[in-house]
């Protein structure tokens, strides 16, 4: 269970400027209901001026999503859009009392409505998929612009940190060498060294019992299900039939567009926990039948 401070579980509970705005001259879209997190920033803005005269919100999500955007409102209301812009992801998360690090994500999500509510004014195009920089996260679509820039912003240093605050890395492992890549890269800039974590040990073949290899399938959908659930989806271990196992998708990730490459970094996982080749397969939920009376 995650950690709130008593400001996010008020702003949760009982969130600022919820709702739309009918008199809005300023909106920021970001985020993708499919991907389990959406936000829609409105604000009212003083032409001449260009200060906030009023803001409120909707969005889709997790309870650190509704109270970072309640607390951006509270924030940026009264100022300047160019003082409101000043205003970080990491300032979003100090006004609540601080995040849990897997719920960083939602801070960013906050500050790029902004930006995209700002450039909306001012006629501008701001793009939330940063089409100038190459994907890195194919399951969350997140590319290589979005990456550094929050890694420079944040000071970040590892891929686990990367994951908390964007996303990127959290439904496979086939990225986390691209995210290294970039680690390492603005890292130099910062005249510091990247050293990624060593790799799990790799299992012999033919070493494991039935019960120790139903252990490590377990393992590697445990550790998955967390960033499954915070999109409003989870996973589920149906059976094991020799070198298949067979999982049940539920929620958002039942039917996703992301399901394949979910499953194909879940099933990558298994092969290294494993040490063989397996098929993660997908099957659908069967209701129980009904006795009859």
């Amino acid at each position: 269970m995650w950690d709130y401070s008593e400001t996010v579980k008020e702003h949760f509970y009982n969130p600022r400027n919820a709702g739309p705005m009918a008199d809005a001259n300023a909106i920021g879209e970001v985020g993708s209901i499919s991907c389990g997190d959406a936000l829609r920033l409105m604000l009212k803005v003083e032409p001449e001026s260009e200060k906030i005269l009023d803001a409120s919100f909707q969005t889709f999500g997790c309870g650190s999503a509704i109270a970072s955007s309640s607390a951006l409102t509270e924030m940026i209301k009264g100022k300047t859009l160019t003082e409101a812009l000043d205003v970080s992801n990491q300032d979003i998360a100090d006004f609540l009392g601080g995040l849990p690090p897997e719920k960083m994500h939602c801070s960013v999500m906050g500050r790029e409505a902004l930006q995209s509510a700002v450039a909306n004014f001012r006629g501008e195009e701001w793009k939330d998929d940063h089409e100038e920089g190459a994907l890195i996260c194919k399951c969350f679509a997140i590319d290589s612009v979005m990456i550094e820039d929050t890694i420079r912003a944040n000071n970040l240093c590892s891929v686990e940190q990367v994951t908390n605050y964007t996303k990127a890395g959290g439904g496979c492992s086939s990225c986390h060498e691209g995210i290294e890549e970039l680690l390492a890269k603005v890292m130099a800039e910062r005249g510091e060294t990247f050293s990624p974590a060593p790799p799990p040990p790799k299992t012999k073949p033919g070493k494991l019992s039935t019960l120790e290899r139903i252990r490590r399938i377990e393992q590697v959908i445990e550790k998955a299900r967390p960033n499954l659930i915070r999109d409003h989806g989870d996973i589920e271990l149906v059976d094991v039939d020799g070198k298949t196992i067979y999982v049940s998708m539920k929620g958002a990730c039942s039917g996703c567009q992301m399901e394949a490459l979910t499953l194909g970094g879940i099933q990558q996982q298994m092969i290294e926990a494993l040490g063989e080749i397996v098929k993660v397969v997908p099957v659908k939920a069967v209701a129980p039948t009904k006795l009859p009376a």
